[in-house]
């Protein structure tokens, strides 16, 4: 029979210690953090006054309290749901806390572990943190300790997620924050856009985003999750065509340690950063089809597998998709699985080009002159009547991203370029008898691109040229 008492000296040495421990790091307050009414917890003891105990502090400040008797039962719920916080009991018949821990370490098991013990030896705390317990309280205690205990973990796991996901943002991604902010202009396509989020923002319906690069797809997506019940939660966005096809899988579903060469520890995937909140999936058509296979099962069942694990875990997250390709041409054509395409186009928006806006442009080129003059430190430079109309005229086969970098050149520069301030746009400039060559050269190619919507492919094959072709002269004009 095992003894769970301490002596007098023990309580109040421990009291002690975790009081001066929450004044000492400036602990939660009374609320114990804002996190812990949004958190999922499992307790896992033999006892059950421990057990009522611990449901009685925790019930009425939590979303989701379960409790287990023993090991079996805690694996079986582990299963069943996701939990942010597990609080161990570390002596139980037939297996301890800690050995339970490591084995489930083992087959996937990423959420934070408080380990309770009578037992205050150095043996036991070391092998708690091999297992992978990130706190450790003695028994007896109050219920301040575990409250800050459970406060701790939970503001640890949203720093570890936030941290991971800004780090992936700046991995993944060059757009510049200008292009995030919201969706501006006041066109009769943006403003069916924004009547069409604010129905669909609340509710968990699956969206698909469409349109050609740099129309605003992420920033349709950002506003989506902003307006939902979800925003408080991670908004996670993914650059399915940024990461190498053989990584894609363990950034989106996470690994267990020594799962693949390099793989020197155990790590939560996207889809777990994403947890309670939203995850973007752009350019989704450049999956391959095996990753196809693993989305469609994750987006179904909810439930995702970790590379090397043999246990699948759930997630809570909303799904949102965005690409510029055609997708149902891409099904005809073998490459993009039928089954998914139809799983993810429960609601489709369609973002507009540019060049479809009209006066949209001009706001969008008034705000990036303002926040980039401020941010470069450069005086604005005018848009008389010409320039305006140059910039209504042309055909920004780069929609938003380009008129964001034809700003930032015009202030570094002093200037816009000579054509728009002569008004000599694609295929309309004023006297083409006095087009050099290369001018020429350039209104042809930006006219073709005019015609196949931006697809420099499809231009470079009716051109008879090759897309490196296209992409030199692009870098040439500094377009």
């Amino acid at each position: 029979m095992r003894s769970t008492a301490m002596d007098a000296p023990e309580m109040a040495a421990a009291a002690s210690v975790s009081q001066s421990e929450n004044r000492a790091q400036g602990g939660p307050g009374p609320e114990f953090g804002p996190w812990l009414e949004k958190a999922s917890i499992l307790i896992v003891d033999d006892e059950p006054g421990m057990r009522n105990f611990l449901v009685r502090i925790l019930g009425p400040r939590a979303k989701r309290v379960e409790e287990a008797a023993d090991c079996e039962e805690a694996t079986k719920l582990l299963d069943q749901h996701h939990f942010d916080v597990v609080i161990l009991d570390n002596i139980m018949p037939g297996k301890s806390g800690v050995e339970w821990l490591t084995e489930q370490r083992e087959v996937g098991f990423f959420s934070d572990a408080i380990l309770m013990t009578a037992f205050a030896d150095l043996d036991t705390a070391i092998k708690a943190l091999r297992a992978g317990a990130v706190d450790f309280v003695l028994k007896p205690f109050r219920s301040n300790q575990i409250l800050n205990a459970v406060a701790r973990c939970l503001d640890r796991m949203r720093l570890r997620r936030e941290n991971y996901v800004l780090r992936h943002e700046l991995r993944s991604t060059s757009d510049h924050v200008l292009l995030r902010d919201k969706l501006i202009g006041y066109s009769a396509q943006i403003q069916e856009i924004r009547e069409t989020i604010s129905r669909v923002a609340p509710l968990p319906t699956t969206i698909l985003i469409s349109g050609e690069s740099g129309t605003g797809k992420e920033v349709t997506a950002r506003s989506l999750h902003a307006l939902s019940d979800r925003a408080e939660k991670p908004f996670v966005p993914v650059n399915c065509a940024a990461i190498p096809s053989e990584m894609i899988e363990a950034e989106l579903f996470g690994h267990l340690k020594g799962a693949f060469t390099g793989a020197m520890a155990a790590r939560d995937g996207l889809f777990m950063h994403a947890q309670g909140g939203t995850l973007f999936l752009d350019e989704v058509g450049e999956l391959s089809l095996a990753t196809q296979s693993k989305l469609l099962r994750a987006i179904e069942s909810r439930r995702i597998r970790p590379v090397g694990s043999e246990r699948e875990a759930p997630v809570d997250l909303r799904f949102v998709f965005a690409t510029n390709a055609n997708l149902e041409a891409e099904v005809e054509a073998g490459r993009f699985r039928a089954d998914l395409f139809y799983r993810i186009n429960v609601m489709h928006i369609a973002m507009p080009p540019l060049r479809d806006r009209g006066d949209d442009i001009l706001e969008l080129a008034g705000l990036f002159m303002t926040k980039l003059s401020k941010q470069l430190g450069v005086p604005q430079v005018t848009m008389d009547g010409a320039v305006r109309a140059g910039l209504t005229r042309y055909a920004w086969p780069g929609n938003v991203r380009e008129l964001r970098n034809l700003i930032e050149r015009t202030l570094i520069l002093g200037r816009f370029p000579p054509e728009f301030r002569e008004e000599k746009i694609g295929g309309e400039a004023q006297n083409d008898q006095d087009e050099t060559l290369d001018e020429m050269e350039r209104r042809h190619i930006l006219a073709m691109l005019h015609k196949t919507d931006g697809n420099r492919n499809e231009a470079a094959r009716r051109l008879g040229i090759s897309r490196k072709t296209i992409d030199r002269k692009f870098a040439d004009w500094a377009v």
